[in-house]
């Protein structure tokens, strides 16, 4: 079961990178603020992976200790974590030469959520359903 999960995790973290550079170019291209130096296409792509990762960990741990509620316990957690993580780039501190640093929590919240969605989204591929 847990090298499912952890397949599911590495393979939505990676969807949520792509999903995230795409959003990134495309956030650059409409309003022209580049934060390629504060998010990297390495950072993002990271970050997914770890909480892809996480996740599987988390899903794993959750299922096991508390058999048929920890699905459900897992989805809201994964949410609420995403929730919380949105306090990251609100409270970042850009450089000083940044232009447009107001602009930043644009690009970088909607991509917190990337991990959660990618893992909902390829969960029924992995896990037949009520069968973990």
């Amino acid at each position: 079961m847990f090298k499912r999960a952890l397949f599911l995790g590495v393979v939505s973290g990676l969807l949520a990178g792509v999903a995230g550079l795409i959003y990134a170019h495309v956030y650059l291209t409409t309003t022209g603020a580049d934060f390629s130096k504060v998010a990297s296409s390495v950072r993002i792509i990271a970050s997914c992976l770890f909480g892809g990762v996480l996740a599987a960990i988390g899903f794993t741990l959750l299922d096991k200790w508390l058999k048929d509620k920890g699905e459900m316990v897992f989805n809201l957690l994964f949410s609420l974590l995403s929730f919380v993580s949105l306090l990251g780039p609100i409270a970042y501190k850009l450089p000083l030469d940044m232009e447009t640093p107001e602009l930043f929590p644009g690009m970088a919240i909607p991509m917190h959520f990337f991990p959660a969605l990618a893992w909902f989204t390829l969960k029924p591929l992995f896990f037949k359903r009520g069968k973990v």
